[in-house]
């Protein structure tokens, strides 16, 4: 029998916490997700004044990064690939996105789940999501 590690709600806070943080300190507003390792939503905060269509595109970032187990910038960039790319539709699931901004939360080799960030540029999200990602593997590292 497999032992499969989730995310949780404390995870799920404390990525938010530290995102939402660094978001009031340069005066922006976004979508914060957090999803288990099934792709499925843990938690979800949206700042006043981020757009509304960052809620389900946040929430697909997280749902693809768990369920792939991989940024999905990097999902994306496979798309866009002339000679190797292939269509999104082909992972049957229309809540897939190359959308950057979905990072994997990686613990002893499993995808635990995924943070995401939407409604800034790509890169900022990444940036954003990744602090969330080294926040809680930091909490794992010291437990």
């Amino acid at each position: 029998m497999k032992h499969q590690i989730n995310l949780g709600n404390a995870e799920a806070e404390l990525a938010i916490n530290v995102i939402k943080e660094e978001l009031l300190k340069r005066k922006k507003a976004a979508v914060i997700a957090v999803a288990d390792a099934h792709g499925e939503l843990v938690a979800l905060l949206r700042l006043d004044g981020a757009p509304l269509q960052s809620v389900t595109v946040g929430m697909n970032k997280a749902f693809t990064a768990a369920r792939e187990g991989k940024p999905t910038l990097e999902i994306g960039a496979k798309m866009r690939d002339p000679q190797k790319g292939y269509s999104i539709a082909y992972f049957g699931d229309p809540r897939y996105t190359g959308f950057p901004g979905g990072m994997p939360v990686i613990v002893d080799g499993q995808t635990a789940g995924a943070v995401a960030v939407s409604g800034l540029s790509g890169m900022e999200d990444m940036e954003l999501a990744q602090m969330g990602v080294e926040a809680i593997l930091k909490t794992v590292r010291s437990a």
